[in-house]
This record gives C-alpha cells, structure tokens and sequence, in this order.
C-alpha cells in the first residue's frame, strides 16, 4: 500500500479521534444546568437549592443543582473528560492555568429567554450573555487575544432555555398569556434565544447544544393545576406551548445552520425520552414516573422539598433512583444520566450528533 495514503488516513484519524477535553464548555440556561450559581444572589429559597436533601446521592450535600446529585450538563462534561464545570459566581473559581481551562456554567434555576421570567430573582438569559462577554474579555487580559479566540471556537456552548418562560405565568397567575397569543409568546422567547446564539457566532462560538422542552404540563407542580376530579392529568396549555416553541426552535436552527457559515449545532429530543420514561417508567428502570420523590400533595407536586419554602412540609422518598422526578419539576440524577448517555451514544458520524461538535471542526 503506498506510504502517502496510509500517512493521510492516520492524520484523519487523528484529527476526528481527538480528546474531547480540548473543547471547553460554556453553559448557558435554566435549572436543568445550574450547578449552584443562584447560591451567590438575592433571590428566594423557590430558587435556590443549597439545603439537604438536595445533593444527596452524589455529593452527599448539597450545591445549589435541582436533583438529587449531577445534572445532565455535569454527565456532558464528563463524557468530556472535564471536571465538573464550576458556576460563574463561584467566588473560589480560578482559570489562572489556561492550558486547564474547560470552560464555566452561567446557567441560573428559574432563568428564562425572556427577563420578565421571575424578574430580580434569576439571571436571565441576556445577563448570562454578557456575564460570557465578561468572562472571554478576562480571558483575553490574562492570555491575549488569540487565546481567547481560540478558547470562544473551540468551545461546546450548551443551552436549556424556555421552561420557565413558560410555566411562570401559571405559577404566578399571570395574565401574559391573556395578553399575547400563544404564537407571538413563543415568538418573543425564540427571538430573546436567537439574539444571544448570534451574538456568541459574531464572537467566534460555531458548535451548540440544545436541549427542547418537555411536557411542561406533565410535571407533579402543574399536574396539580388540573382539578382533582380529572384524574390528575397534565396542564394541555403548558404542554402545548412546549410544542410551539419546540417546532419554531428546529426551525430556528435549521435557518441558522443553512445560513452561519461553520454553525454546527445538536438539538436534543428532551421531549420524547422525559414521556417515555414518565409513561413507561419500568422500561427505563423507575418505579414512577408521575410522582416526585420529594414533596407533599398529590404526585408531590407541591414545591416544599427540603422544608425551607412558603410550605414546610415534605415526604421524601428512600430511593431516588426509582423516580423520575426528584422534586415537583426536576428530575433525579439517575434520570438526567440516561438522557446524557443516549446523547453520547449517537456516533460522531450522524450529523445529529453531540459527540460530533466535540471531534470535528
């Protein structure tokens, strides 16, 4: 076999083989991806998990993340080979070696696309933009403006938005919903969504993961909504705003994917896998799938895990891992790790492929 051909398969081989560890992640969202940021602001204990049991399983503390242990975003780096990516606000953060940096978590629980979404008590989604804005400029002081560059190209920029934009209107009795038609709504979060991804493009950002929304209304916290006459089914309108918003965001991608020179992007099916596992809990190995393993009321669905919310009371169940749901909208680490699992499974050579932003260029 000649020499040169074999010498040109293994700089293939080697490009597309190379450690996923050379690609830092940034990660922007809700609190499906916050590790602990909101540990560090004015907000209220109905945003805020820094108290037991959260934590349980894994760190057997807690940190701040909405589970009993990891969320998918810690799985992600993991299968990354990178630490856990610590929160922004982290005062004991520090990035001063940067051949070891892997990058660093924006994401806040109850942030929304939209800044009204519980306003001075999260950090919305425009502030994690420029708190990133904040962070490459740092970078660029301390290691010059080519290594920032090339930090904010190879990075992963991962993204779980919208949830709370919208469930808050039923949580608060909002009449937004009134206000706005449901298309104009998920105009404005999409819209919010698509400014601050394109302004990460401007910045040299090109590879993206997305996370779609669930069946917003099948959560223990908006089951609950639903009288209890009807069998405790899930909330139609908030699943049904999911769907909206779910058909514009693939739409949203495919238009920037056609139209950004060198954007790659992942959009992960969270709707589908969370109703498989809420339906059919026994084939993905739970016992339940409707009701939270932390709270009190029916399905657990009332927002009193760990007792220091308005309600004190709180059942807890014994084993996480049989549930779905850890709390009246988060979910158990065990079922955050079948989600980033099945992400990492797809093979590099799908073009829907998560592993794919992290090998290829």
């Amino acid at each position: 076999m000649p020499k040169f051909p074999l010498l040109m398969f293994l700089i293939i081989i080697s490009a597309t083989t190379k450690a996923a560890a050379d690609d830092p992640l940034f990660i922007f969202g809700d609190s499906f991806f916050d590790p602990g940021n909101n540990n560090y602001i004015n907000t209220s204990t109905l945003d805020r998990a820094d108290f037991s049991p959260y934590g349980r399983t894994f760190f057997h503390r807690p940190t701040g993340r909405f589970s009993d242990g990891r969320l998918i975003s810690d799985f992600i780096a993991q299968h990354a080979k990178h630490p856990l990516i610590p929160p922004y606000l982290d005062p004991t953060r520090n990035f001063d070696d940067i051949h070891n940096y892997h990058g660093v978590n924006f994401a806040s629980a109850g942030a929304g696309a939209l800044p009204l979404t519980f306003q001075g008590l999260v950090i919305d989604l425009k502030t994690q933009l420029k708190y990133y804005k904040r962070e490459v400029a740092e970078l660029s002081g301390k290691k010059g403006s080519a290594e920032a560059a090339r930090i904010s190209s190879t990075a992963v920029y991962l993204f779980s938005i919208g949830t709370n934009d919208y469930i808050s209107p039923f949580l608060l009795n909002s009449s937004v919903l009134a206000t706005y038609p449901h298309s104009e709504y998920v105009e404005m979060v999409i819209g919010n969504l698509s400014t601050v991804v394109r302004a990460i493009y401007r910045r040299g950002g090109r590879k993206f993961m997305f996370l779609n929304l669930g069946e917003l209304g099948c959560a223990p916290g908006l089951r609950i909504l639903k009288p209890e006459r009807e069998g405790g089914g899930c909330l139609e309108e908030a699943s049904d705003l999911a769907k909206v918003h779910n058909k514009a965001l693939n739409k949203l991608l495919s238009k920037m994917g056609q139209k950004l020179h060198g954007f790659k992007y992942f959009l992960y099916d969270f709707k589908t896998s969370l109703a498989q596992r809420i339906t059919r809990p026994y084939k993905h190995g739970f016992r339940e799938g409707k009701k939270a393993c932390c709270g009190i009321g029916r399905f657990n669905g009332i927002f009193s895990c760990g007792g220091k919310r308005p309600v004190k009371d709180f059942n807890l169940c014994e084993n996480p891992s049989e549930f779905v749901f850890w709390d009246s909208y988060h979910l158990t680490e065990k079922a955050y790790k079948q989600m980033a699992d099945q992400m990492w499974s797809i093979p590099p050579t799908e073009p829907n492929s998560l592993r794919r932003l992290f090998t290829c260029y």
